[in-house]
């Protein structure tokens, strides 16, 4: 049987053998579950619609999300596109326009109206994703896992677009200073801020600000080891 082998952190690593995980058997059962997730969206052909309600389905998208995969299938069209790929998933989310992603990207001083993503000219439609944007699905579909959501949403999708190594979306991200770690600090804060929000009474009007507060004071701890680290 062949062997992969899997490399923690080390405080990860020291975790795992405190608690005495099985860690080829939690693997194995990951690995599964993540084949078949991948299987799923790479299955999905854009002239069976009922593929993508499979697929939607079973990996829990939200209504944004799906409405986000359409805009990315209608701008892969545009530009006659063969396969919807990163960059079109990423122009889906901005199109969506009220996801979390966006004031995520907002509060990580990244305005989403200036991001710019290539175009294309060509003659084709779209059929299915490109391996690299099932890969950024997959990886949103595990943020969410692993974050112990049962959903996936917009924000999450950013997540796997900025982690994912080889598409163009994740290569603009990275460009405008938007890390995956970083990133995925921020969504976490930003569901913290959005928390306080559902509590919070008509004296705060504005989420956006509430959020993008809340997500500064998250990132602060990682903006100041990076200065450390430059004036070092």
């Amino acid at each position: 049987m062949p062997k992969i082998n899997v490399y923690l952190p080390d405080d990860l690593a020291e975790q795992v053998k405190e608690a005495g995980v099985p860690v080829s058997a939690v693997c194995q059962r990951a690995l599964e579950q993540a084949v078949r997730r991948i299987g799923t969206i790479r299955a999905i052909r854009f002239d069976d619609p009922a593929s993508e309600e499979v697929a939607a389905r079973r990996s829990r998208f939200t209504d944004r999300v799906r409405a986000a995969l359409r805009l990315a299938a209608d701008r892969a069209r545009e530009d006659g596109s063969a396969t919807v790929d990163t960059e079109h998933l990423l122009a889906g989310v901005l199109a969506e326009g009220g996801n979390l992603a966006l004031r995520v990207l907002r509060a990580m001083d990244v305005d989403p109206a200036r991001i710019g993503l290539p175009e294309r000219s060509g003659a084709e439609a779209p059929v299915a994703y490109g391996p690299a944007a099932a890969a950024a699905l997959e990886l949103a579909v595990t943020e969410a896992l692993t974050l112990g959501h049962d959903y996936v949403g917009c924000e999450h999708l950013l997540i796997g677009l900025v982690a994912e190594p080889d598409g163009v979306a994740g290569e603009v991200l990275r460009g405008l200073g938007v890390e995956p770690r970083a990133t995925r600090q921020a969504v976490v804060a930003a569901l913290s801020g959005l928390a306080h929000i559902q509590a919070a009474t008509a004296a705060q009007p504005d989420p956006s600000a509430l959020i993008a507060a809340v997500v500064r004071r998250e990132l602060q701890p990682v903006i100041e080891r990076i200065e450390r680290l430059e004036n070092a």
